[in-house]
């Protein structure tokens, strides 16, 4: 008998069909712990491959260079050893019959000198956002970082497009762009951390710019439906963001014209804090920008089963993300059809290296046929 939760209801994205609406959300787990920041088969490869029978899965964030990094122990997709990794990753989940996008990263001025051998990270403007960055030796406070050069700029626009060629040889279904929580993007968009005076600072559409210029570089490396991108548009007082009036604006002009790209998704966060009192924000990101974004919505952020289920039934999203039920529940599809409780997770191994917190979740489920 067919399942009628709208959860499980399938979904063409893109160029791929889904089974179910239930994603897999991007988390750092820090186990790429080895001289390559690589993935390995015997670690990532048999976590996501346990979390095949998502809808789809998006990796952790996947830095798209060097100088992109800025926390300890996670794994790229800008050199020969991390490629070969990632692909024995997807060779993993595919013979699972899993689909796995990589989540295209780059922290900005959320890094630490620690991890660019004594220099500073880089960021559009010159401005500390006093954070902590986890760095090998434990937390560190942020520094004030080095404002990028228009040629920096290009060079990062480079390193996206790069790691997006990689992702396809590693063979992902396709990529997401991180343009959210407060890095590199994000950094770009918001007035309080971009002060910038040319062509990618002032205005909405120049600080903007940077991310559609991204995308018109990725654009040619694979299809456009096989790009996501993520977005926080009412992130405020985490990782140095704060909201001002300008920010939803910022927003919406940039949801409205990523309409004139053939995404396979956009991604959106409902706010991480309260921001009911502030006088700028949007509460409910959802029934925002359902009517400016006419593609594929994504939502994520603190959705159960009853809460994802009644935001696909109400109209405001076609998928929901799902991230720290998916740490201790690797058949999370399966508990949702079955109507089982979920596992509790254990914080405290969520940035420990190896097996003891990501591997031993056990399945509690039989298999199930999803035919009528």
């Amino acid at each position: 008998m067919k399942n009628e939760q709208e959860l499980l209801k399938p979904i063409t994205l893109g160029a791929i069909s889904l089974p179910n609406r239930v994603v897999m959300a991007p988390m750092t787990r820090s186990r790429a712990d080895n001289n390559e920041n690589k993935p390995t088969s015997e670690l990532q490869g048999e976590y996501y491959a346990q979390r095949a029978s998502a809808g789809l899965i998006i990796t952790e964030g996947s830095q798209v260079s060097e100088r992109a990094v800025g926390y300890v122990n996670t794994p790229g997709i800008h050199s020969e050893e991390q490629i070969k990794g990632w692909k024995e990753v997807t060779e993993k989940v595919h013979k699972k019959g899993g689909r796995i996008f990589i989540q295209l990263w780059h922290v900005g001025r959320m890094s630490h000198p620690d991890f660019h051998n004594g220099k500073l990270p880089l960021a559009p403007s010159a401005i500390n956002p006093e954070e902590q960055s986890y760095t090998p030796e434990g937390f560190k406070d942020t520094v004030e970082p080095k404002a990028m050069t228009i040629d920096e700029i290009h060079q990062t626009i480079k390193d996206f497009a790069q790691a997006a060629e990689n992702a396809v040889e590693a063979g992902f279904d396709g990529i997401e762009i991180h343009a959210s929580n407060g890095y590199l993007f994000h950094q770009f968009f918001n007035k309080s951390s971009n002060k910038r005076t040319d062509d990618y600072g002032g205005s909405i559409e120049n600080r903007a710019r940077f991310l559609f210029d991204v995308l018109d570089a990725v654009r040619e490396k694979l299809p456009e439906n096989r790009i996501g991108v993520r977005l926080n548009p009412s992130l405020h007082g985490s990782f140095g963001m704060t909201m001002d009036e300008e920010t939803i604006p910022t927003f919406d002009y940039i949801v409205e014209k990523l309409n004139n790209y053939d995404l396979a998704y956009l991604h959106l966060s409902e706010p991480f804090t309260d921001v009911s009192d502030l006088p700028y924000a949007v509460t409910e990101i959802a029934q925002h920008y359902r009517p400016i974004y006419k593609g594929v919505l994504m939502i994520n952020n603190g959705f159960d089963q009853d809460s994802g289920n009644e935001i696909l039934e109400a109209g405001h999203a076609d998928l929901v993300a799902f991230g720290k039920p998916y740490i201790s529940n690797p058949d999370l599809v399966e508990r949702f059809e079955q109507n089982v409780p979920l596992a509790e997770w254990d914080q405290s191994t969520f940035y420990t290296p190896g097996k003891e917190g990501y591997l031993d979740y056990e399945k509690n489920t039989t298999e199930m046929s999803r035919a009528e």
